[in-house]
């Protein structure tokens, strides 16, 4: 009974201490639990920012051309007959006048001979009738003979004299086919590849009878095509077609070769064709430009560039700032509180690898121009300088937008904006032409 009382006091006794020794661990335990620390704040992104550049530029209208030459001659066979010797070499400069080709001549050289003596003849026959008509005229006069003879004797000179003249021309023919024989060149220019060879038949009526061309190509003439909205916005600001036309050769026109380089010589317009086109809605524009070095050549795909004049105080940003959004254009502005606006903006003509803004921009405010696709309407962000020496690194998450057209000006009708028939990405996703270079 005592070995029973002394066990269940230590039993109390340890339970007693197992209390208190929570109980002391409680408040620790709680203010442990009770405390959470508070997320950590989401850092703006950073982006990089241009400020709008504003100047004058130059109003430039692009197309493509075509050369040729200012005067196209085709060399054709006159007369009928086989290619005895080619007097040319292909490629090279003739001077007018000069034989390219020759025909066999004997056949008329054969043909002048005969109508010579035909000549000979009729004239021979011409000289007797005019004896005899003398000797009848005399002998009428003394009542000798009749009326009758008379007027026989008048009418076989006039008709010997007429056979005369029928044997000349037929001598002239006869001489000048002779003649053609010898293909000349009617121009002087660049003289092209023979398209018949020696022994062929050739002639007027023969099928394929062109033997060559010569073509002038200094100058030479390029070929070009505006549309119909670019000619009324040029001459609506003149009094008369004169004046415009007057003005128009004033303007300087430059050439943009195949592989990029600009050719050194600058042009002058030309002429403009009559009327429209139907079917396509532009007009055809000749300009002239020196070719002293004939790097030019006729059929050479060239773009031509017209300097209009230059406008005041152009806002320009970067290209890649620019935004597509089905067929609209937007850029990402930085205000002063670093929140992004996602603005709708006009854009003009590009110069270089600045994009011209016609309306939505003012001058010092910041675009975007690396990031775009971190940033979004009313976004904070952490703004720098733009680098453009530094690559950001691609983005392949999301498709680049299309680009527009290049080389086309706003003023021309041929403005990028017309819409690609994809499906652009939002706003604050959207991406520029030419993203992820």
């Amino acid at each position: 009974m005592l070995h029973d009382g002394k066990a269940r006091f230590r039993f109390k006794k340890l339970l007693l201490r197992m209390a208190v020794a929570v109980l002391g661990c409680t408040p620790a335990i709680l203010a442990t639990s009770c405390h959470k620390e508070a997320p950590p704040r989401q850092q703006a992104p950073e982006v990089e920012v241009v400020p709008v550049l504003q100047q004058d530029i130059p109003t430039v209208h692009e197309w493509v051309g075509t050369a040729d030459g200012l005067v196209n001659a085709t060399i054709r066979a006159q007369v009928t007959g086989y290619l005895v010797r080619q007097s040319y070499n292909e490629g090279d400069l003739v001077r007018k006048g000069q034989v390219l080709f020759e025909i066999d001549p004997r056949p008329f050289k054969a043909a002048l001979d005969q109508a010579e003596g035909s000549l000979a003849q009729m004239e021979a026959l011409y000289q007797n009738a005019r004896a005899n008509l003398s000797r009848v005229k005399f002998l009428a006069s003394q009542n000798a003979l009749s009326k009758k003879d008379l007027d026989d004797a008048v009418a076989s000179a006039s008709s010997t004299k007429a056979q005369v003249l029928s044997a000349r021309a037929a001598v002239e023919n006869a001489r000048l086919n002779l003649g053609f024989t010898k293909i000349t060149s009617l121009i002087s220019g660049m003289a092209g590849i023979a398209r018949a060879q020696v022994g062929d038949l050739v002639g007027p009526t023969v099928q394929g009878g062109e033997l060559t061309t010569v073509s002038t190509i200094n100058p030479i003439k390029i070929y070009y095509t505006i549309n119909e909205q670019a000619y009324i916005n040029f001459m609506r600001s003149f009094s008369s077609e004169s004046a415009g036309l007057s003005a128009a050769k004033k303007l300087r026109i430059e050439l943009i070769l195949g592989d990029g380089t600009p050719y050194p010589d600058p042009g002058k317009f030309f002429a403009i064709d009559r009327q429209v086109d139907v079917r396509t809605g532009t007009l055809r524009v000749a300009a002239l430009f020196p070719n002293p070095t004939n790097l030019l050549r006729p059929g050479q795909f060239v773009r031509v560039r017209v300097l209009l004049g230059t406008r005041k105080g152009a806002l320009l940003v970067p290209q890649r700032s620019v935004m597509e959004l089905q067929g609209s254009y937007q850029l990402a502005i930085v205000g002063g509180d670093n929140k992004v606006e996602i603005r709708a903006v006009q854009p003009g003509e590009r110069v270089g690898a600045l994009w011209e803004i016609t309306s939505g921009l003012k001058p010092g405010e910041r675009v975007v121009a690396e990031g775009l696709q971190k940033v979004k309407q009313g976004a904070l962000v952490q703004p720098r300088p733009f680098d453009p020496g530094r690559t950001a690194p691609a983005d392949n998450s999301a498709p680049a937008g299309p680009t527009a057209p290049a080389g086309k000006t706003a003023s021309a009708g041929n403005s990028a904006s017309a819409g690609t028939g994809k499906t652009a990405p939002t706003p604050g996703n959207a991406q520029p032409p030419g993203a992820g270079r």
